[in-house]
């Protein structure tokens, strides 16, 4: 909501920047998408490096909490 009241305010102090905005919008969205799903895809990669390497320690953990 907050985004459309200011897309009114930019459409009535001036509009042609304001219907820039709105024809160019979904194209940068399209644009930065692929970077989005690298994005995902660098993280949960780490993720996964930082559980393989942290497992040791957890498994240690666990046996001795066991005793």
């Amino acid at each position: 909501m907050l985004k459309f009241l200011l897309w009114l305010i930019l459409f009535v102090l001036c509009w042609p920047l304001a219907l820039l905005a709105l024809v160019l919008y979904p194209i940068v969205w399209l644009v930065l998408l692929p970077f989005r799903l690298v994005g995902v895809a660098v993280g949960g990669a780490l993720t996964l490096v930082w559980a393989v390497v942290t497992l040791p320690a957890t498994v240690i953990r666990k046996l001795s909490a066991g005793h």
